[in-house]
């Protein structure tokens, strides 16, 4: 029984593990840049979040090993605590944009490699994927925060969008159903960030910056748009599928 529990404990240590070198990354980037009281509350806090979210999931989900795939998942929350730190720090002084850049690069490359390693190791779970998907969501919102500084506050809608179809879906749970597996879902999710991550760089003009972040904002809407529809489609076919089954149910017994 102890052996067990032992093995158990085991993905509530890399947590740990993780949190840690998510403070390790903070205190190496305060020393490199100066890093002032919101940038280190702001990681502190986004450490301490993830690694009390990702336990308590964990222990729900009953899994009795991490896994490689969520171990690269952690590595990227990693790197989207730094960049979360940072955008926070350029409210009150110069961001370092090339430490932003080249920490939101990596991560943005690095969000393919997880679901690739849980299909060939055979380690796929619905935690995973869950934990892969509140990754991108929360580095597209710190990029719009951060993007939304120099082209305006309409830019929070791409990193916005998300956080809303989930409050709306507690209003109307027919949003909750599973969606069909896209290809055009997934593109359009890239594109969020690599729009994002080239405006934020600043390395094209204004107008550049505007049309790229409008083009995504743009596919973003088309996007869930698209969803949005094909979920109120099946929720009417399954109302009318369970209404026409009661009748002939009704029709049955008064024969």
């Amino acid at each position: 029984m102890a052996l067990n529990n032992t093995y158990d404990a085991r993905p509530q240590q890399e947590t740990a593990v993780g949190a840690g070198i998510q403070l390790l990354l903070l205190a190496l980037l305060g020393t490199a840049i100066g890093m002032g009281p919101a940038g280190w509350l702001t990681g502190l806090a986004f450490a301490f979040a993830t690694w009390a979210v990702l336990s308590r999931a964990l222990h729900r989900a009953s899994l009795r090993s991490f896994g490689p795939a969520n171990r690269v998942t952690l590595g990227r929350a990693t790197l989207v605590g730094g960049v979360t730190a940072l955008v926070a720090d350029s409210f009150e002084s110069a961001p370092p944009v090339t430490l932003l850049v080249g920490l939101t690069a990596v991560a943005l490359l690095l969000d393919g490699v997880d679901g690739k390693v849980a299909r060939r190791t055979g380690t796929s779970t619905a935690l995973g994927a869950r934990f892969d998907m509140e990754v991108d969501a929360f580095l597209i919102l710190v990029l719009s925060v951060y993007v939304s500084t120099q082209l305006g506050p309409w830019v929070l809608l791409i990193g916005g969008m998300r956080y809303a179809f989930v409050a709306a879906a507690r209003m109307a749970p027919w949003l909750n159903a599973p969606l069909p597996p896209s290809f055009a879902r997934k593109t359009v999710a890239a594109i969020q960030g690599i729009a994002l991550l080239l405006a934020g760089a600043e390395l094209l003009p204004h107008p550049a910056n505007l049309a790229i972040v409008l083009v995504a904002l743009g596919s973003l809407l088309w996007s869930f748009g698209r969803d949005v529809r094909w979920l109120w489609r099946t929720s009417r076919i399954s109302v009318e599928a369970a209404a026409a089954g009661r009748t002939e149910l009704l029709e049955l017994a008064t024969r």
